[in-house]
């Protein structure tokens, strides 16, 4: 079964102790889209500026991912640069521009519209809604970040109040609930809506609840990280997929989809930007699959 994602397509500029990258593919919708394409046909729904390279273009068409829902306006595509510390864990934001999408109201196509699984990425909550209002969809998982929930709360929780499954970081529970233990941060956030809460822990994995029942998964063990960026969403985008794929969210299915979705952000962090995430073959993914499998099992 299909997956609409809906989000941010951009150009990055990122500098971490191993290097730079300027002015790199990115995007939350383009780390998510490039990690469900392994599993099942993905409507990517978004926007760029005339500026954006067809290069761009090309290499996620030759994934095979829908781009009707890809929106080219006049203007400049979204950029955003950021330099991580010594400690990748941590990143300072040194520029935003939104250009074109300021003014974003995300339009989806009928294929996108009536996909049975979907994926908002951490836009405003109020173009969340106004997919919500557009998407015929069964399943359906969202990203937020720090900056809503500080100035969009009211709205956020009207979001969360229609959507299935919460994918944010550790310290997002904390703001969102002001709980600093992750059993009762997603305890408070499935009393708010969504029943299947993820919380990412960085190098250090993902937890899953599921109503009462918990899943806890390392993080794929890596001796140099040289970009995470995206990797939040590429988690997302391999879990959404693979519950996609496999037609239906029971626990043994979204165990399954936190090792595919960890396995994919593995690969996103191996090289800068999505270079080593779009290269990856099935053959590397099911060796890195069953690797994580045996690391995990005791």
């Amino acid at each position: 079964m299909s997956l609409a994602v809906v989000g941010s397509v951009a150009l990055d500029t990122v500098e971490t102790p191993t290097g730079k990258n300027t002015e790199g593919l990115g995007g939350a919708a383009v780390f998510a889209s490039l990690a469900a394409a392994n599993y099942t046909q993905v409507h990517l729904v978004g926007v760029v500026g005339t500026d954006f390279p067809e290069e761009h273009v090309q290499l996620m068409r030759s994934k095979n991912i829908d781009l009707t829902g890809l929106e080219r306006v006049p203007g400049r595509t979204f950029r955003w640069t950021g330099k991580y510390h010594e400690d990748v864990n941590q990143r300072d934001t040194l520029d935003t521009q939104l250009n074109v999408f300021e003014t974003f109201h995300p339009k989806l196509p009928k294929a996108a519209a009536e996909a049975k699984y979907l994926f908002l990425g951490n836009i405003h909550p109020a173009l969340q809604l106004e997919v919500l209002a557009q998407s015929k969809a069964e399943f359906i998982a969202m990203d937020s970040m720090n900056l809503w929930i500080q100035i969009e709360r009211a709205r956020l929780e009207e979001v969360l109040a229609k959507v299935h499954c919460l994918i944010i970081n550790n310290d997002e529970v904390y703001l969102l609930t002001g709980e600093r233990n992750l059993i009762r941060g997603a305890r408070k956030i499935q009393n708010m809506g969504p029943a299947i809460v993820a919380p990412k822990k960085g190098e250090h994995g993902c937890l899953l609840f599921d109503g009462p029942r918990i899943f806890s998964a390392p993080a794929f063990p890596m001796p140099e990280v040289a970009d995470p960026t995206g990797a939040g969403d590429t988690f997302a985008g391999g879990f959404m997929g693979y519950i996609a794929q496999q037609g239906n969210a029971d626990f043994e299915t979204l165990r399954r989809a936190v090792i595919h979705g960890s396995v994919l952000a593995s690969y996103t962090c191996e090289e800068f930007g999505v270079s080593r995430l779009a290269r990856a073959t099935p053959a590397d993914l099911k060796t890195r699959y069953d690797a994580f499998v045996e690391l995990s099992k005791f």
